[in-house]
């Protein structure tokens, strides 16, 4: 996300000056974030964090423990005058000091999490985890549904974490504030790929509705339109039928795909939103298990997946087509579930390359995998934005990032 600290527009234009101040440290926020999301669901690793012996990464066991857990205290409703409480609050903290220093930089991102109605957060949740073993039907694309909404479970993560008690908390660049004139953005912890997946097809655009309402009813959205508001919208279905309507917020996304095929011209780009990675499918090869691998790594490019896509991804068939023959490669249609897992986790371990190309969109979450199995991804895709690539120097990792 692209953006500069003016702190001297807080009381001159208080409502677009806040768009502005968690800039770069919304940034950091969620690079933090991309570390987490970057652990396979099923590695079980354990981060040192202080009053945390050992972060879950499993989604159901994380999701399972979140919802047998107390809730979280409320955050506290809007003030009557947003405005004025804000103008307050700003020149506290602007003018506060009795020698008149300015705050220090590096303050924290200070975030307030919206008391959504539960239909919207805990009950989708709930259906989740209460309907995983049934869901296992597959999209149109070959995938697990369940799988899907692990792979785009960013709004879980950071909402989790975000509300949890301080001690608990992993990420410490930011922190939960409960009241409205204190927060530099709005977290809407609305899960928007969940009820895409689970719901009925007029049920969930009903429920979208319902969701726009409320948030756009909220007094902090309409004093700035939304744009200090985060949504996620990670899955390209997700929200679609309403985004028209929330366009200036901040959005969680996996790519910008600027063909316009998922994402219409004006609604998402870099100036404003933040790419996140997918969650990786195959379990974490750690240092002890890339060092186990290393010389057992006898294939030059391995790809497994889907070899038929639409859009960018057709260059897979082509891409078949000019490296089937060639010896130390292998290309192999895959399959979902346990056994596919296996074989693309076997494979990628096996592999000095692996082969990500473009899926239906410029993005895949074959990147991730290759990441977390110490396989060096080789990117094949038009019009490709990875997380964070103004930071993250991507040439660390992967072998070459080419246009077709």
């Amino acid at each position: 996300m692209a953006g500069k600290q003016f702190p001297s527009l807080a009381r001159a234009r208080p409502a677009s000056s806040r768009c502005l101040l968690g800039g770069a440290a919304l940034l950091f926020l969620f690079l933090a974030a991309s570390y987490f999301l970057l652990l396979p669901s099923s590695s079980g690793l354990a981060i040192p964090s202080a009053g945390f012996a050992a972060a879950t990464t499993s989604f159901l066991a994380s999701l399972d423990r979140f919802l047998t857990s107390p809730r979280r205290s409320a955050s506290s409703a809007a003030p009557g005058d947003l405005d004025a409480a804000i103008l307050a609050e700003e020149e506290a903290r602007l003018y506060g000091d009795p020698r008149g220093a300015w705050p220090a930089a590096a303050a924290p991102l200070r975030v307030y999490v919206y008391e959504m109605p539960s239909k919207f957060t805990y009950d989708l949740l709930r259906l989740f985890r209460d309907s995983y073993r049934e869901t296992t039907n597959l999209t149109s694309n070959g995938s697990p549904v369940h799988r899907l909404v692990e792979q785009h479970s960013i709004d879980y993560w950071l909402w989790a974490d975000l509300i949890a008690p301080e001690s608990q908390r992993l990420l410490k660049n930011a922190i939960r504030v409960r009241r409205q004139e204190e927060a530099d953005i709005f977290y809407v912890p609305f899960f928007t790929t969940i009820s895409f997946f689970l719901l009925e097809k007029q049920e969930c655009k009903a429920l979208y509705r319902e969701a726009l309402k409320w948030v756009t009813d909220q007094p902090a959205w309409q004093r700035s339109e939304g744009r200090d508001h985060v949504i996620p919208v990670h899955h390209p279905w997700s929200f679609k039928s309403v985004r028209r309507f929330v366009k200036k917020a901040i959005w969680l996304l996996p790519d910008m795909d600027s063909t316009g095929n998922w994402y219409k011209p004006g609604q998402v780009y870099l100036e404003k939103d933040v790419i996140l990675p997918y969650v990786p499918n195959v379990d974490l090869c750690d240092s002890k298990c890339v060092s186990e691998t290393q010389s057992r790594r006898n294939k030059l490019l391995f790809f497994r997946g889907r070899l038929r896509r639409n859009a960018g991804g057709k260059i897979r068939s082509k891409l078949v087509t000019e490296l089937k023959d060639a010896e130390g490669i292998v290309i192999e249609e895959g399959t979902a579930g346990a056994k596919g897992k296996a074989a693309a986790q076997n494979g990628m371990r096996k592999s000095l390359f692996c082969l990500s190309p473009a899926g239906d969109t410029p993005s895949s979450a074959r990147l991730f995998d290759a990441i977390v199995s110490g396989c060096i991804p080789v990117i094949i895709s038009d019009e490709l934005e990875l997380p964070f690539e103004g930071i993250l120097d991507y040439r660390k990792v992967s072998s070459v990032c080419c246009s077709i």
